[in-house]
């Protein structure tokens, strides 16, 4: 049985998160969308276009990865509303950054608990571009 307490407890945890996400995403989202009406954006997307190209995504979509690789997961997603993706496109990243995501925080939380932290971090950046490559190939 919900108690009223339990419920109490539930809004104020799920009002905490909303905030904590929004105050990642509302700043990167608003950031993105200035700079898609500045060079900046569509340079940085010419830079990495061919090598995004073998991933199935667009040059754009690189700021997603390199967000979600050295913040968060949620700073990505704050990219990744900001851009016209497919299903495929969408599914692609969220694989990639499933793999390897937030690299700074995690490196260092796993190097405490005596994991080598380069290595970790060559074996995760290694098998996220890897799962895009084939991901590009089979979808």
């Amino acid at each position: 049985m919900v108690t009223t307490e339990t419920f109490k407890r539930g809004i104020n945890k799920g009002i905490t998160t909303t905030w904590e996400l929004a105050k990642v995403v509302v700043p990167v989202y608003i950031i993105v969308t200035f700079l898609s009406y500045t060079p900046v954006l569509k340079w940085f997307a010419g830079v990495c276009q061919p090598f995004m190209h073998y991933l199935g995504l667009p040059g754009e979509a690189s700021l997603a990865l390199v967000m979600g690789y050295t913040l968060n997961i949620y700073a990505a997603i704050g990219v990744m509303t900001t851009l016209p993706l497919t299903g495929k496109e969408v599914t692609i990243i969220a694989i990639m950054l499933l793999l390897c995501h937030s690299l700074p925080v995690e490196t260092a939380v796993s190097k405490r608990t005596g994991v080598n932290g380069t290595v970790m971090v060559t074996i995760r950046v290694l098998l996220s571009i890897l799962s895009g490559v084939v991901l590009n190939w089979l979808i």
